[in-house]
């Protein structure tokens, strides 16, 4: 039995034992680069994703739209949660993947030349199967040719020695632990993200990252022991990155009760920084049913 409920602009519904709520709060007419989410109204709900990937690209759609909107420095904050109180991995763990798949279609919306640039990396891959199909057939195999077009294909036809030269999109993990294991895991041989993204943590001196080229700035599970270093680097984004159009906050956690706390603190944090944040997308599975 599905039962749907419209309150607040949320979209819930109920199946079986759990609930799941989502709604996108910006809206184009036209979004060229997914037709099938053209029309959005602002406020009203959506139906629910099909996928993983549907909701990445919704997610980052919503996104896209809300940073046309603002022009600049717009603040955007994306919820996506679907483990149902299940404590097994942490937050950051179990939404990587979305983080992934919400980064990059959010860099290929906004960023100018990406598109470009990922349509020649699959013309590369391309054309290196067609020369790897013919090397099979040949009599004498040139095996030395044939591991190089493999290791082609294997990296989706990004050149290993090719630098992104344009604006950076930066993710912003809560520790440097985090932060290498992304740049070892996200940008590997099997890379997860375009070229054009870059990682630092909330920790650490902010002074020595050059921020002046970034465009995009992603927030990726900030918690509240974070919050003073998130203000510090909204601020020092918004006044160096010339380019800056868009921070979007993922999951972000800034109000502890053990941290911040629920008095003058935590009231003070709301209205200087999540208060400011404007929704895009929301999907959280509840516990109740």
């Amino acid at each position: 039995m599905v039962k749907a409920i419209l309150a607040a602009a949320v979209f819930v519904i109920r199946i079986a034992s759990c609930s799941v709520s989502g709604f996108i709060t910006v809206s184009r007419q036209h979004f060229s680069r997914h037709a099938l989410h053209a029309q959005m109204q602002p406020g009203q709900p959506t139906e629910l994703p099909d996928s993983l990937d549907d909701a990445a690209i919704r997610a980052a759609e919503s996104s896209a739209i809300f940073a046309d909107q603002v022009g600049a420095l717009g603040r955007a904050r994306v919820d996506f949660d679907t483990t149902v109180g299940d404590e097994t991995y942490t937050l950051l763990k179990s939404s990587t993947e979305f983080m992934q798949k919400f980064v990059s279609a959010l860099c290929y919306a906004l960023m100018p030349g990406l598109q470009e640039e990922k349509q020649k990396e699959m013309m590369t891959v391309a054309s290196a199967k067609a020369e790897l199909k013919a090397l099979e057939d040949e009599s004498e195999p040139n095996e030395e040719r044939e591991e190089e077009l493999i290791s082609i294909i294997s990296r989706g036809g990004r050149a290993t020695d090719e630098k992104w030269k344009g604006p950076v999109a930066r993710v912003y993990f809560p520790d440097e632990g985090s932060a290498a294991l992304a740049r070892r895991d996200w940008l590997g041989t099997d890379a997860k993200v375009p070229n054009c993204v870059q990682f630092s943590a909330c920790g650490g001196v902010q002074s020595l990252t050059n921020v002046s080229n970034d465009m995009i700035v992603f927030f990726f599970c900030p918690r509240a022991a974070e919050s003073d270093s998130v203000e510090e680097i909204l601020e020092r984004s918004e006044a160096e990155a010339s380019k800056l159009r868009l921070i979007v906050f993922v999951n972000p956690n800034l109000v502890d009760m053990g941290v911040t706390g629920f008095g003058m603190a935590g009231r003070m944090l709301r209205e200087r920084l999540i208060d400011r944040l404007t929704s895009t997308y929301y999907l959280r599975t509840l516990s109740w049913g």
